[in-house]
C-alpha cells in the first residue's frame, strides 16, 4: 500500500479564484463612480448634521430615538456596492465620503473619518456574506443595518461612553440599524431602479438587471 499522506491539504487556489471572481479588478469607472458618489453624498453628510444638531431636542423625552433619521448617513455604504460590485466599494465610498464632509466643515473632526470606515466595513461585510453575487433587497438591507452597527458602535464608545446601556445605548444601536436597513438598505435599492432607465448603470452589472431590481 502507499503511504497515507497526512500533511494537511495545500490551499484550493481555484476555489479562492471562484469566491473572488464576481467582484473582479476594479475599473477606472469604477473608482471614478465611487468617487463621485462620495463627493455628492460629502455635501448631504455636511447638510445633514445641521439636521440632526436641530431636532436633537425635539427627542429629549427618549434620547435614542434621534438615531431614526441615522440611515441617511449610511446610504454610500450600500449604494456603492449595489452599482460597482467590487469588494471594498462600501468602505471605499463611506471613507470618502466623510473625509470630504471633514473637509467641508465637519463638527466632528477626524473622528468622522474613522466612523465613516466602520460604517463601509459593515456595508460591505453584508455582501461579503453573499460572496458578492448577491444584489437583492436582503442584502441591502442587511448592509444598511450593519453599517448602522458599525456607526453607532463608534458613537456609543467614543462619544456616549458613560451613558446607561439599556437605557441609552442598546435602542440607540437598534434604532439606527432598522434606519439603516430602511434608509440606506431599501433606499440604495430604489436609488438604482431610479437611474437605470437613464442609461448611467449601463457600464455595470445593476443597469444590465432593470427586469430584476
Amino acid at each position: 500500500m502507499p503511504p497515507i499522506d497526512s500533511s494537511p491539504p495545500a490551499p484550493d487556489r481555484g476555489a479562492l479564484a471562484a469566491f473572488l471572481a464576481p467582484t473582479g479588478r476594479w475599473r477606472t469607472v469604477d473608482i471614478v463612480t465611487c468617487a463621485v458618489l462620495a463627493v455628492a453624498f460629502s455635501i448631504v453628510f455636511w447638510a445633514w448634521n445641521f439636521v440632526w444638531a436641530g431636532i436633537d431636542p425635539l427627542f429629549k423625552f427618549f434620547p435614542p430615538l434621534s438615531a431614526v433619521i441615522y440611515g441617511l448617513w449610511l446610504i454610500p455604504a450600500v449604494l456603492a456596492p449595489l452599482i460597482v460590485r467590487k469588494a471594498g466599494a462600501g468602505i471605499f465610498t463611506e471613507g470618502l465620503a466623510a473625509l470630504m464632509s471633514l473637509l467641508l466643515g465637519s463638527p466632528y473632526g477626524i473622528t468622522v473619518i474613522y466612523q465613516g470606515l466602520l460604517q463601509g466595513l459593515g456595508g460591505d461585510l453584508a455582501f461579503a456574506s453573499g460572496r458578492y453575487r448577491r444584489y437583492g433587497v436582503p442584502i441591502a438591507m442587511l448592509g444598511g443595518a450593519l453599517a448602522g452597527f458599525g456607526g453607532t458602535m463608534w458613537d456609543v464608545l467614543y462619544w456616549y461612553p458613560t451613558f446607561d446601556l439599556w437605557a441609552f445605548k442598546v435602542p440607540y444601536v437598534a434604532i439606527a440599524m432598522v434606519s439603516g436597513a430602511i434608509v440606506a438598505g431599501l433606499g440604495s435599492k430604489a436609488l438604482v431602479k431610479a437611474m437605470q432607465p437613464t442609461g448611467v448603470l449601463d457600464r455595470f452589472p445593476a443597469g444590465r438587471e432593470r427586469a430584476r431590481i
